[in-house]
C-alpha cells in the first residue's frame, strides 16, 4: 500500500492563522491588526493620563478617528490634535484631521476601576443601626384593618 500523496497535516496555532488570513477573508483581520499596531504606536505619543482613556478606532480617507472614555478626555485629546497629526505625519500617514468619539463604557485596558475590582467599604455604625432598624419593622406585625375605630 502507498502512502496517500496529501496526508493531512496535524493543525497548528500558525496554520490557524494563515487560514484566517487567507484572501479575501483575512482583510478584516489584516486591518485590525494594522490599526492596534498603529494605536500602540501613537498612544506613547499621548500624556500618559490621556493615553490610558484613549484608543485608536481607525484610520480612513486621512482621518485619525480616537475613541475616548470621557468628555473631559475628548477635550483634552483635541487640544493634542496637532501635535499628534504631525507625529503621524512623521511616521509616513497622510494624516489630515483628528476625529474624537466618547464612548459610554470604559476602554478595555484604561485606568478606571471596573465595578468588580472595586473594593467594598465596611458599613459605617449608623447605616448598620438603620438597617437593622429597618429590617426590624418588616418583622413586626402590622395592624390589621379590622382595629380601626370606627
Amino acid at each position: 500500500m502507498s502512502e496517500p500523496k496529501n496526508p493531512r497535516r496535524p493543525s497548528s496555532p500558525q496554520a490557524a492563522l494563515d487560514a484566517l488570513l487567507a484572501e479575501p477573508a483575512g482583510d478584516p483581520i489584516r486591518r485590525a491588526l494594522w490599526l492596534d499596531g498603529l494605536d500602540h504606536q501613537l498612544r506613547p505619543l499621548l500624556p500618559p493620563t490621556l493615553a490610558a482613556h484613549a484608543r485608536l478606532a481607525n484610520f480612513e480617507n486621512g482621518r485619525l478617528v480616537f475613541l475616548v472614555d470621557g468628555p473631559v478626555w475628548r477635550a483634552k485629546l483635541r487640544l493634542a490634535a496637532p501635535e499628534l497629526l504631525d507625529r503621524a505625519r512623521s511616521f509616513g500617514l497622510a494624516a489630515t484631521e483628528l476625529v474624537v468619539k466618547t464612548s459610554a463604557n470604559p476602554l478595555a485596558g484604561s485606568a478606571s476601576p471596573s465595578p468588580a475590582s472595586r473594593a467594598v467599604k465596611p458599613m459605617s455604625t449608623a447605616s448598620q443601626e438603620a438597617l437593622k432598624a429597618a429590617l426590624a419593622s418588616l418583622k413586626s406585625p402590622t395592624p390589621s384593618g379590622n382595629d380601626v375605630a370606627e
